[in-house]
């Protein structure tokens, strides 16, 4: 059973009657336990039966403490004296207290609570000067006054005007069906709450179109006082700070944030900067920012502000209301967990030929990618089939010698359009963009301010105003709204628009040295020769009857060719690919060892948010031509060219059959120093290579490119495994096989 249950309720009126919160004073020492809200102590006596002190003093700046100090009182809690600091108290009460006996000291102060971890009594003063009396006690009781519960009409669009009489602000104006009643929009006494909220219930129901019954607002035989019972309420006074003697110290221990431990002297600090706004004093000293969002401590923090600056309380505004208003678990905002609909499950147009085929699947962001493909055993009997190593290195074994296949549908695709695209692209790209010929490709890589990796892809350009940029599969979304985001809040000027179109495309990556083979039998009006369809180009053409745009790029380093259709046309494509039976299909951990062995990195597993295009030994793509992109300034700090910065390299075990896990750290020596032990890098990729007829791995190295041929040694449980650095590409480094 759920414990929390989210409802969504579309009123057509709404009324609120959300009450007041009592404040409390600044005042040294007003956080140690024993001081409290008068109307909490209140509330422990009455609907607990919990005394929460034997011998209490309290301190006010209005009529409500005294209702407060004489539950108490009869409860058995000792009153030892009520500082108010009005000169003038309300009559009624004043009266109730020398009737009990109750010492009530006008125009006073607390000046201190103190004691050793909890109060052990209390420093009272006159407000007119004079010497400070201390009182023993173990309560102190505080009411500094009663703010209307504004929140949920200040989310509901209404504005707030300040009552002067109240010391808070109360509701003005709103735009939506909402009224504020009682105490929330200022009414003091109980029995004017009471009618006032059934006034306000009696026009929602006439403005919904319900009939109103008729009847007194506070029912017969209810015990509320009438209106000449309840005492006559003596004008509150607004006290926000009770400044500390002499030069004032640093008021280290005058708090208005007790969850927070905000304290004055924070907030004069802020002040002292130059912060005027009560805003912008909130996110320097995080004052109600805690469990219960200012509800205690958001007015007191703005009129100690007020008082600093010299100004009224309501010239500076309240901060922000945020919903929600009470806490609500995360697990209700998220919903239930509904199996497989509790996270959005995306597949390709291939989706149910890969499944049929008995492929395992990898989640790759939302995605279910194709990750092996096992050939099982037919029979009683027989060999119950390959396991994922010697399914990948089949597989790796027809890239790199015959023909095979990936689906490469999930690969993020945005269509970029518009009069300002190339600009945008030149912008965002480390190299240049602006210079593409319609019917080329160009491989790109993004930074972020900071110059670190962000994602990579390929840029194609399709007519002078259009590009379809690639993104890697799980930052699709990301570089989306990376996109967007410098368009809306820094280049509002550009002409473009970004589409994401995913979604609208099924992509077959054809590899091997007979790819080409292939592909003319399947594309026969498609010229595939190298002087006809160079490599990093594009062109439309007809393949297996559907019409298609075929790529001439690699992810492995074979020659290879992604051919793109409309995603319903996907599953035919893919079906015709496969029909000759000669093609084999791949998935995404062999895709993984092919670009691997020729050292091309995957964002966010060969890079982890602190590694350059330099890093990566890819210089030669940030272009030295343009005047800025994202992230050319970062390339110039001392910092990102330090020698010793983490490199991209290549690593042998000098066992070729100990596969080196990944993330495993490098040292320098073959023993371990004691701890703490100083690392020289860690393994990003590791696998096992049919080409090499060994294992490998790719790592950051801090100053790789210097330690090439160098020993390292990765722990490994117990062992410390000796390594080769090498060049991260180990295969084919002149690139001789991408052409056929």
């Amino acid at each position: 059973m759920a414990r929390e249950r989210v409802w969504r309720i579309r009123a057509g009126r709404v009324v609120l009657a959300t009450g007041g919160h009592e404040r409390f004073v600044a005042f040294a020492g007003n956080d140690l336990p024993g001081v409290m809200l008068a109307g909490a102590a209140r509330t422990y006596a009455n609907h607990y039966r919990v005394l929460p002190g034997r011998r209490a003093v309290v301190f006010t700046t209005n009529d409500s403490a005294y209702a407060a100090a004489l539950d108490l009182a009869d409860a058995g809690v000792e009153i030892a004296a009520i500082a108010d600091v009005r000169q003038a108290p309300g009559e009624a009460w004043a009266a109730r207290c020398a009737e009990r006996g109750l010492e009530v000291l006008t125009g006073h102060v607390v000046t201190a609570a103190k004691g050793e971890g909890e109060v052990s009594s209390v420093e009272v003063a006159s407000r007119e000067g004079g010497q400070a009396r201390e009182i023993p006690a173990d309560l102190l009781l505080v009411s500094g006054g009663w703010t209307p519960v504004v929140h949920l009409f200040s989310q509901a669009g209404g504005t707030l005007r300040y009552d002067e009489e109240l010391g808070a602000f109360t509701p003005g104006e709103t735009r939506q069906a909402v009224e504020a009643a009682g105490f929330a929009r200022g009414v003091r006494t109980l029995r004017a709450c009471l009618e006032d909220g059934a006034e306000a219930g009696r026009r929602a129901l006439a403005a919904a179109g319900f009939a109103v019954p008729a009847g007194p607002a506070v029912p017969s035989g209810t015990a509320v006082p009438s209106a000449g019972e309840e005492p006559a309420a003596a004008p509150a006074e607004h006290l926000w700070l009770v400044e500390a003697p002499g030069d004032g110290g640093d008021y280290g221990t005058h708090f208005v944030d007790l969850q927070r431990d905000v304290t004055v002297g924070e907030v004069l600090r802020a002040v002292g900067a130059g912060l005027t706004s009560v805003e912008h004093v909130k996110r320097y000293t995080t004052a109600g920012t805690a469990h219960d969002q200012g509800k205690t401590s958001g007015l007191l923090t703005g009129g100690v502000v007020a008082h600093a600056l010299g100004v009224d309380v309501a010239e500076l505004g309240t901060t922000t209301f945020r919903a929600p208003y009470t806490p609500v678990s995360f697990a209700a905002l998220a919903g239930r967990d509904r199996g497989p609909l509790h996270d959005p499950v995306r597949v390709t147009a291939m989706h149910e030929w890969h499944v049929a085929r008995g492929a395992l699947f990898e989640n790759v962001g939302q995605w279910k990618r194709p990750w092996y493909y096992p050939r099982r055993g037919e029979g009683p009997g027989e060999d119950p089939g390959e396991d994922m190593e010697a399914a990948v290195l089949r597989e790796c074994r027809a890239a790199r010698e015959d023909v095979a296949a990936m689906d490469a549908s999930t690969l993020g695709k945005i269509d970029v359009v518009g009069p300002d695209a190339a600009v945008l692209l030149d912008r965002l790209y480390t190299n240049m963009m602006s210079t593409l010929k319609v019917g080329s490709i160009r491989y790109g890589v993004m930074c972020r301010p900071d110059g670190m990796v962000f994602d990579d892809g390929t840029v194609i350009r399709l007519a002078d105003d259009r590009f379809l940029v690639t993104t890697t599969t799980g930052n699709a979304a990301a570089v989306l709204d990376w996109m967007e985001e410098w368009l809306q809040t820094e280049w509002p000027d550009l002409r473009v628009c970004c589409t994401s179109v995913t979604e609208q495309w099924a992509t077959v990556a054809l590899v091997g040295p007979r790819s080409r083979e292939v592909l003319a039998r399947l594309a026969p009006g498609l010229a595939v020769d190298n002087d006809s369809f160079p490599f990093m180009t594009w062109r439309d053409a007809e393949v297996a009857g559907i019409e298609a745009r075929v790529c001439r790029i690699s992810f492995s380093g074979e020659l290879a060719y992604e051919i793109n259709v409309s995603s319903w046309s996907g599953l035919a494509l893919w079906e015709a690919v496969m029909a000759s039976g000669e093609v084999t299909p791949y998935g995404t951990e062999t895709m993984h060892v092919l670009r691997a062995e020729k050292g091309f990195p995957i964002v966010g597993q060969d890079t982890d948010g602190t590694v350059t295009p330099q890093d990566l030994g890819m210089e030669w793509i940030v272009s030295k031509k343009k005047a800025d992109f994202v992230g050319k300034r970062s390339f110039a700090r001392a910092d990102t060219s330090r020698p010793d910065r983490k490199h991209l390299v290549g690593l042998l075990p000098e066992d070729p059959g100990v596969l080196l896990p990944e993330g495993a750290h490098l040292v320098e020596t073959s023993a371990l120093p004691e701890p703490p032990v100083p690392t020289l890098g860690f393994v990003t990729s590791s696998y096992r290579s049919a080409a090499l007829g060994r294992t490998f791995a790719l790592a950051l190295v801090s100053g790789g490119r210097e330690r090439v041929g160098e020993r390292l040694y990765a722990p490994v449980g117990a062992d410390l495994v000796p390594v080769t650095v090498t060049s991260h590409v180990l295969y084919d480094p002149e690139g001789a096989r991408r052409d056929g």
